[in-house]
């Protein structure tokens, strides 16, 4: 089959199959397999691929169609300008959560001790670290098999970071640094769960089958893990540091209140590229 042919198969596969975007996708998985770029279409559709091109297009083709998603089957995710490895036990990297660091980088200094809570693939703080120097980083989650994938992503990066195992603040009374002894932080960041538990079975089958219920599930209403961090935050702060979350975007009011009642002062929220509140900020005083 030629290169425009495998495109067009792959693209009524999906599209039959309900995916959203099945053109891009179709696409983006032959460049996949292929070693191609996005002009490869253009310039040299009519070129004959191999018999195991073809193969492997029809099998990653069957995993899409079956509503695996496009970053699993390619293994990884662009976030922040870098490639990130993702796999099932991670959340997928999105662009609402560059906002979350895109704010947090209007208070980043050189030299701070960033902390990050439920970090996944580790994409947020190491995306700071990446964009700063001489920044301590700790990350913190409660899935092991994520937290493999965040080292992974530390030495692709060539970044140096500490992730621990545990439960938000937990690892962190064992946790002796090897750059300080000061046990506070400039900044703490999250992405915590934050779907209500009810809305989980409703999601697309790409995230409520194939991502982590852990990394989803913020509770009853959606704001269990922000009253929980907020409750203990502060004593992890020095003066002046900050804390960033993101939210769903109707959460924005409870999380700031959350914020408020803990003592945090320049207490706001910032909105996505859609102009939906996306992150919520505060300061210890």
């Amino acid at each position: 089959m030629t290169y425009r042919e495998l495109y067009e198969y792959g693209r009524l596969a999906l599209e039959a199959a309900g995916v959203a975007e099945s053109a891009l996708d179709a696409r983006l998985l032959l460049e996949y397999i292929c070693r191609a770029d996005r002009n490869e279409l253009l310039v040299h559709g009519d070129c004959e691929r191999s018999s195991m091109e073809e193969q492997f297009y029809r099998t990653v083709i069957e995993k899409r169609a079956a509503r695996v998603p496009l970053q699993h089957i390619v293994g990884e995710q662009e976030f922040m300008g870098l490639r990130f490895k993702v796999n099932e036990h991670t959340l997928i990297p999105r662009q609402d959560t560059e906002i979350l660091v895109e704010e947090a980088m209007h208070h980043l200094s050189d030299g701070m001790r960033i902390l990050d809570l439920c970090t996944g693939s580790g994409c947020i703080l190491l995306s700071l670290l990446q964009y700063s120097n001489e920044c301590e980083g700790v990350g913190i989650d409660i899935s092991d098999k994520a937290l493999m994938i965040a080292r992974e992503n530390a030495k692709r990066l060539g970044l140096e970071a500490a992730f621990l195992e545990g439960d938000l603040f937990a690892p962190l009374a064992d946790f002796v640094s090897d750059k300080t002894t000061d046990r506070l932080f400039d900044m703490i960041v999250s992405n915590p769960p934050y779907i209500e538990t009810a809305v989980i079975g409703t999601l697309m089958p790409e995230v409520r089958e194939h991502e982590p219920v852990l990394a989803l599930d913020g509770g009853e209403d959606g704001l269990y893990f922000y009253r929980k961090i907020v409750a203990e935050a502060p004593n992890h702060m020095r003066k002046g540091a900050h804390l960033f979350f993101e939210i769903g975007c109707e959460q924005g009011d409870a999380v700031m209140s959350l914020m408020r009642e803990a003592g945090l002062m320049q207490v706001e929220i910032s909105k996505d590229y859609a102009g939906l509140d996306r992150v919520v900020s505060g300061v210890k005083g």
